[in-house]
């Protein structure tokens, strides 16, 4: 347990979270900036560590950085808050009608404000051999550790799943010495965040620094007695491999949600307030479900933590607005950005520059006079600034192609 319980004012109401990631790290610190002495506050973390970056767990895995470099709220910024921080501890159950969480280890506790923010579990193909010793998941820094122990034998490792995670992971593993190759189901790599183009430039990259790539692979088996031995795709095909890494997506980790009688889709159904059908439970991150859409990026977890702080604060009128997104892969020499929607259709054109040479591609999206989408690949330079544009949703007045080559456009007031 980290963190120095201070002593209770009469005035202060008890908030408990379960989870401690990234969102209600985001929410208790806009939370202790708006309103400090308002809240005691108790967190169950099913993790046996601090709050810390897990969009840094790629450079972790890669070497490039180490895990008290990525640490967000160190054991002194929770006892300098008086927060009182249960380490490896989950949460069993919650009594809303008592308004009590208790933990696996019997402990109970009352809340006045309930948060919960479970994150997501991965997406396990349940392709026979899947359970086996070597395969692994990559969602904590547990699963990184895991992949480091194996990294050692510098033996072959197959990544099943070509988005973002996948590839970070594949990349990873390649700097620690492995032989790796990843498998996609679809014909181009993140198929969710480029269009088949940047893909296609994407995975030649992938291949140029010695990872094979294999698309329209459909996963049939794992083999192996007690530990993988290979992969077995539906065409026949056999990889020798001494590690599996599964990188096909995530889903919401709604299950105390569901046992504690909220409602629940494909994750905690939350308003735009980030209220629960329980009007004294929040909650937030990738367990959360708002207007039927669920939520893996940082961005938009950390507007839904900025609507919670504000409510807890006395803000009655912050609600979360749904936004454009953008994505940036995280594996050193790579440039790949991409911002918004930019689906083909016949209500939309497109400015497109191409240098084979360079590697470099870029291509902004337009519907009605407005920038809406973009994808860059080999030069994201400019990526912040056209972002910037397809927020705002401001029309064009100027050049499309002066936007492309990084001049300021003009827009229409």
């Amino acid at each position: 347990m980290s963190g120095k319980p201070t002593q209770r004012h009469a005035a202060r109401r008890r908030l408990v979270v379960v989870g401690n990631g990234m969102a209600p790290g985001r929410v208790l610190e806009r939370l202790l900036e708006a309103a400090p002495d308002a809240w005691d506050i108790t967190i169950f973390n099913a993790e046996s560590r601090v709050n810390y970056d897990r969009i840094m767990l790629s450079p972790v895995l890669a070497g490039e950085k180490t895990f008290d470099q990525i640490v967000i709220h160190g054991d002194s910024w929770y006892e300098r808050h008086g927060i009182t921080l249960h380490k490896g501890t989950t949460v069993t159950a919650i009594d809303r009608a008592a308004k009590t969480v208790t933990a696996a280890r019997g402990h109970t506790v009352r809340y006045d404000q309930l948060l919960i923010a479970t994150g997501s579990l991965p997406i396990i193909i349940p392709v026979p051999g899947h359970t086996l010793a070597g395969v692994l998941s990559y969602r904590d820094l547990d699963d990184v550790h895991a992949m480091l122990l194996a990294a050692q034998s510098r033996g072959k490792a197959v990544v099943i799943g070509g988005g973002l995670l996948g590839l970070e992971a594949a990349a990873g593993l390649r700097e620690r010495g492995m032989d790796v190759t990843v498998l996609h189901l679809l014909p181009t790599l993140m198929e969710r965040q480029l269009d088949p183009e940047a893909g296609m430039l994407l995975q030649r990259t992938i291949e140029a620094r010695g990872i094979k790539v294999i698309t329209q692979a459909n996963t049939k088996a794992i083999l192996g007695e007690k530990k993988v031995e290979a992969v077995e795709l539906a065409d026949g095909t056999r990889l020798p491999a001494d590690l599996v890494i599964m990188a096909v997506g995530i889903r919401p980790n709604a299950g105390l949600g569901r046992t504690a009688g909220l409602d629940v889709g494909r994750g905690i159904k939350v308003d735009a307030a980030m209220q629960t059908s329980d009007p004294d439970i929040f909650a937030v991150g990738e367990c959360v479900e708002v207007a039927g859409d669920v939520f893996g990026l940082v961005a938009p977890l950390y507007e839904m933590a900025h609507v919670i702080a504000a409510r807890l604060s006395g803000d009655t009128a912050t609600t979360f607005q749904r936004k454009a997104l953008a994505t940036r892969l995280k594996v050193s020499g790579i440039d790949l950005f991409s911002a918004g929607d930019f689906v083909a259709g016949s209500d939309r054109d497109d400015a497109v520059l191409r240098d084979p040479a360079r590697r470099v591609y870029k291509r902004l999206v337009f519907k009605d006079g407005r920038l809406i989408g973009a994808v860059l690949f080999g030069d994201t330079g400019d990526g912040a600034r056209i972002f910037s544009i397809i927020q705002s949703g401001g029309k064009f007045v100027g050049s499309r192609e002066a936007l492309m080559f990084g001049f300021a456009p003009a827009m229409a007031a």
